[in-house]
């Protein structure tokens, strides 16, 4: 069992959850809570800029994709506020191509759903990288490797579709459903 953080004057730590599916937060609201977080809820990166121009937080937990947008511009703003802000990014279409962006604007970890709290908290006390993570013994899948070609493309060109359509020669309907699914395992 991990022991819930407490700050330097036994205060619960503040922590933002940042995620559109509303069932997904209040569920993790409560396990973080009972883990020693005050936790505040946001559905949006407006109102979780407005809680956090107020009091930012000393954890939030952001998704990747709230609805249109990309978490990725919350984890570079709420840096830009604190720095001392431990981030961990959440997302049901992990890729390569995000999971360094996340970690370059600041991140502290980036973990694919599903996820639980102790996952969670577990992402959050690490302070450093594992040099004996295991190498895989399979390469990509050509899949797989498709996906996350798209998900680099489309990084690069701030998420824009059709400006990724061109560029990959595709028509922006078929890129469309090729980014509606899920990414194929390795």
């Amino acid at each position: 069992m991990i022991e819930p953080l407490l700050t330097d004057n036994n205060e619960c730590p503040s922590l933002f959850i940042v995620d559109d599916d509303k069932v997904f937060c209040d569920v993790l609201a409560k396990a973080m809570t009972k883990r020693g977080f005050s936790v505040t809820c946001a559905s949006s990166i407006e109102d979780a800029l407005k809680l956090a121009e107020a009091s930012t937080p000393e954890y939030a937990i952001v998704d990747l994709k709230l609805s249109s947008e990309s978490g990725l511009v919350l984890v570079e703003k709420l840096k830009t506020l604190d720095p001392g802000t431990r981030i961990v990014m959440l997302t049901g279409y992990a890729s390569i191509a995000t999971a360094v962006e996340a970690i370059k604007l600041g991140a502290t970890h980036y973990l694919a759903k599903p996820v639980d709290a102790d996952d969670i908290m577990a992402a959050f006390e690490r302070t450093a990288g594992e040099s004996t993570t295991a190498i895989s013994a399979h390469p990509l899948s050509v899949g797989r490797f498709e996906w996350e070609y798209i998900q680099r493309v489309l990084t690069e060109n701030d998420n824009n579709v059709s400006v990724t359509a061109r560029i990959l020669n595709m028509h922006r309907r078929t890129l469309q459903r090729k980014l509606a699914k899920k990414p194929l395992r390795e």
